[in-house]
């Protein structure tokens, strides 16, 4: 008999169930980074790196606070990634 994935049941006998959509661990992630104001390096889908410490986020958003620069809303779909900075926050 061959595989059928559109058989009814076929979910229901062995397959898995799928990951969850949300994690809720990037949020967990920020909220810490925020709270210790952790000096953290974001790198933009553009190539372009920003560094500040994250005041603020939301699900689409992060608002980034620099010291002697102006503050940045960013989108999180324009983040490649987020890496926390070495140094100390002065």
């Amino acid at each position: 008999m061959p595989f059928n994935a559109s058989t009814p049941g076929a979910a229901r006998r062995g397959g898995k169930t799928p990951p969850p959509d949300e994690t809720f661990e990037e949020a967990a992630y920020l909220k810490t980074l925020g709270e210790k104001q952790k000096p953290v390096s974001i790198k933009l889908t553009d190539g372009e790196v920003v560094r500040g410490w994250i005041e603020y986020y939301d699900k689409n958003m992060v608002r980034l606070t620099r010291e002697g620069a102006p503050n940045l809303f960013i989108f999180k779909h324009d983040i490649m990634y987020i890496a926390e900075d070495t140094g100390k926050r002065k």
